[in-house]
């Protein structure tokens, strides 16, 4: 199959990580194995999101240390973490600490506004403060500043037998450049270029000018690219839930499909007061679903993804999809495997 668009240089993944809560640690042990089998397959990039009082992770930065340990090559990302449920230095103490124990390995995603349900978790998360919190990009900004070396206070120096720093320790050389945003608007993503960040795109966008979801996607990987200092150059990842068929069992393939239809309606036209938009899965062969992505107005703009494997499935189904994806789409995309 011909290409219609660049060829696809880094390939990642991204699971949600759900567990049982009644017994939570196989769910997490399942997250684990899928990163690492990942790797094994030759995968650049793993990717965590983020759940709080859910069922799915709630501390990425604590998955991935456990499984910086268990890898050695595949970059690890979070997409994202809300940083209204943050602390920023504190944040950038832990990210900085991960990134030292993987090797320079951590790519964290992060966005700006009120944590979800805020009105019911405020008084627990917040309860000194919680209507004086500021959940816009300068909540982000302050982290950015943490993470890249900027001092944070007027103090450092000796003190008895203890040493002092100015700025977040340990500082890791190199963060703050693979710092993300997870934007879906015209004004994060600019706000992302002009602050210098990396921009993950996902499977949902704001329509604002258009309702043509992959034409909006367009307009914001350009609306970045233009504000930020390395111009086209500028790192953007697409994050579209990717399921190819290609050795699925046929109850496999008829699970699949059936979560795509259910999911579908919600694509026809802007949902909400916010007017969000999905993109549609993609369910099929590798052939198919490439020739899909290549007729993708936003997928011809980048040379990174993010595919996000569904929610709900089993570690079995994610084997077969991860497998497939890495042995016989991504190929079809261009990619090879780092050697």
């Amino acid at each position: 199959m011909a290409l219609t668009s660049k060829p696809l240089r880094k390939l990642g993944f991204l699971t949600i990580g759900l567990f049982d809560g009644a017994d939570p640690r196989p769910g997490h042990e399942s997250t684990l194995e899928i990163i690492e089998l990942g790797e094994r397959l030759g995968f650049d990039s793993a990717w965590v999101r983020h759940r709080h009082l859910q069922y799915g992770i709630s501390s990425p930065t604590a998955v991935l240390a456990a499984v910086s340990q268990r890898t050695s090559r595949i970059e690890l990302g979070t997409a994202v973490i809300p940083t209204g449920w943050e602390n920023p230095l504190r944040l950038a103490e832990d990210l900085a600490t991960v990134d030292i124990l993987s090797g320079g390995r951590l790519n964290p995603g992060v966005s700006a506004g009120p944590p979800h349900h805020y009105d019911q978790v405020k008084g627990a998360l917040h309860p000194d403060t919680a209507d004086a919190e500021d959940f816009g990009h300068e909540r982000v900004r302050r982290l950015l500043d943490c993470v890249r070396g900027e001092p944070v206070t007027d103090f450092s120096g000796v003190e008895g037998f203890e040493v002092f720093s100015d700025r977040v320790q340990p500082h890791a050389p190199g963060l703050g450049r693979r710092m993300w945003y997870g934007g879906g608007s015209l004004r994060s993503a600019q706000w992302a270029g002009e602050h210098g960040m990396n921009l993950l795109t996902s499977s949902v966008v704001k329509a604002e000018k258009s309702e043509d979801f992959a034409e909006i996607q367009l307009s914001h990987i350009r609306t970045f690219r233009a504000h930020h200092p390395d111009g086209d150059r500028a790192r953007v990842s697409q994050g579209l839930v990717v399921i190819p068929t290609d050795t699925a069992s046929p109850e496999q393939r008829a699970k699949y499909e059936r979560f795509a239809q259910q999911r579908l309606p919600r694509t026809a036209t802007p949902q909400g007061p916010a007017r969000m938009m999905f993109a549609p899965d993609l369910v099929g062969t590798s052939d198919d679903i490439a020739e899909r992505l290549t007729s993708h107005a936003a997928f011809r703009e980048v040379e990174e993804v993010a595919f996000a494997l569904p929610f709900t499935f089993g570690h079995e189904d994610y084997v077969q999809i991860l497998s497939d994806i890495a042995g016989k789409l991504a190929p079809a995309l261009g990619w090879q495997p780092a050697r």
